[in-house]
């Protein structure tokens, strides 16, 4: 139990820093760049989530399995949290909250992060 809870914890440091990176390049793609909402969405999440899994395999988790296994699977999760949030955010977008545009990003990285700490506590790192 008490391992679980430093890994919690861990994970949501290390969530809040792929957050904020995630968030400053979509920022920086829509208002600095002038990218498209999707656009400025994938370049910022290719930016978090590389940093997801290096904190999370060495640090969180102290996986010890070789890097392309644990690397396919949390890929994979990546995946499927990411399709999940994408299709949020274009429903969102689609329904037009009368909201800037950029705290569309945020409900839907409030729920990719819910789904991707699920999926890589009990199938990407699980012991």
């Amino acid at each position: 139990m008490k391992k679980a809870i430093k890994q919690a914890i861990k994970y949501g440091v290390v969530g809040g820093i792929n957050t904020l990176i995630t968030a400053v390049v979509i920022w920086i793609m829509m208002k600095l760049l002038g990218c498209s909402d999707v656009v400025s969405n994938v370049v910022g999440y290719m930016a978090g989530v590389l940093n997801s899994f290096i904190w999370n395999k060495k640090w969180t988790f102290k996986s010890t399995e070789k890097w392309i296994g644990s690397a396919i699977r949390f890929g994979v999760v990546f995946g499927v949290c990411y399709l999940l949030q994408l299709g949020l955010l274009v429903f969102v977008l689609d329904t037009y909250l009368p909201i800037d545009p950029y705290y569309n990003q945020l409900i839907a990285m409030a729920f990719y992060t819910v789904i991707n700490f699920v999926m890589n506590k009990f199938y990407t790192f699980k012991a």
